[in-house]
């Protein structure tokens, strides 16, 4: 009987897709590595405890009369060796890999590679993509290319891209699991994921983050193309026509579900800045000029204190000079209005 559970349950497991284990990108590739070296240093303390737990339970049951009674017994320095330093050296070749990784995969990282085998010159050029998670959408510009699509992603492959990640509403996360791991989208916040796909074909993305009744259909199809095929899609894709200007975004941002792919020829200037300062529509103060304003006036605010604290102090040099030379410094220093 258990046999056949097992073969069961492996046979369900058939259908399982394992494209994060097998990815076709080389940062998902090694995030993959990540996982399964972290897996078997775990597993080097997991087993062993497991079989040694079954074990004693079997050797020291209570009809077992040939097992040693040592009711005395409380101390082994050489099982407090095992039991305390075999975890000890594992969490610190953990803790190596993690702080490594950490660093070598950051997504805000430039590429530094194509593949294991392909280094990339410290000049390269990425291809930047613009990503827009809507309600329940995903928006993509090709800020270089001036074109745009809705719910359709295509890259050449071999070529390291640049996401540059916001939302419009609700925060969303971006995931396409044979590219690279999940970053989160934030309205007014600008997030980076920097990747490269390897291999041809067609995979799937979606929106990892909960964000409402629309959120299990916020998906797209990522197509990997080669470079000729990429410059095909572009020039059909501005022959088709269509602009994505303000207006436009402010009808598409609108919540929706199901939304067929679209595509835009041209792009208004700017449009993803004016999305993440949120001031698309027309009169709406952007954020970025907003703070700035509001930096300065805290900027003159600060100065006025400062002027009028050496104004009032009595050890300062202009109120300890005498009243001839107060009276010739604020005649000689020109007034500002």
């Amino acid at each position: 009987m258990p046999i056949i559970l097992l073969l069961l349950l492996a046979a369900c497991l058939t259908g399982c897709d394992t494209i994060v284990m097998n990815p076709a990108g080389d940062i998902a590739k090694q995030q993959a590595q990540l996982v399964t070296v972290s897996t078997l240093l775990m597993l080097l303390i997991i087993v062993p405890v497991i079989a040694l737990t079954v074990l004693f339970a079997w050797r020291y049951r209570k009809n077992n009369t040939k097992a040693t009674y040592t009711p005395d017994w409380d101390h082994s320095t050489q099982l407090e060796l095992v039991i305390w330093g075999a975890p000890l050296l594992i969490i610190i070749v953990l803790g190596l890999l993690t702080w490594i990784s950490t660093h070598l995969l950051d997504p805000y990282r430039p590429l530094s590679r194509i593949d294991e085998n392909r280094p990339l010159p410290a000049a390269h050029k990425p291809l930047v993509v613009q990503v827009v998670a809507l309600d329940w959408k995903w928006l993509f510009i090709y800020p270089e290319q001036g074109i745009a699509t809705v719910n359709e992603l295509v890259t050449p492959i071999d070529t390291p891209i640049r996401f540059k990640i916001t939302a419009s509403t609700a925060m969303n996360s971006f995931y396409i699991p044979a590219l690279a791991g999940q970053i989160y989208a934030m309205p007014g916040m600008d997030t980076t994921l920097n990747a490269v796909l390897n291999k041809p074909g067609v995979y799937e993305g979606f929106s990892a983050n909960y964000s409402g009744a629309g959120f299990s259909h916020m998906r797209f199809k990522y197509h990997g193309v080669s470079s000729g095929e990429f410059d095909a899609w572009v020039a059909k894709t501005k022959a088709a026509g269509g602009t994505l200007d303000r207006a436009g975004y402010l009808a598409l941002e609108k919540p929706s579900e199901r939304d067929p792919v679209r595509r835009f020829g041209g792009v208004e200037s700017e449009l993803y800045t004016a999305i993440i300062n949120r001031c698309v529509e027309p009169g709406a103060a952007c954020m970025a000029q907003t703070m700035a304003d509001d930096a300065m006036r805290v900027r003159k605010a600060i100065a006025k204190k400062e002027m009028e604290a050496r104004l009032c102090t009595p050890n300062d040099a202009y109120a300890e000079a005498p009243a001839a030379q107060q009276t010739v410094a604020l005649v000689s220093t020109p007034s500002k209005k």
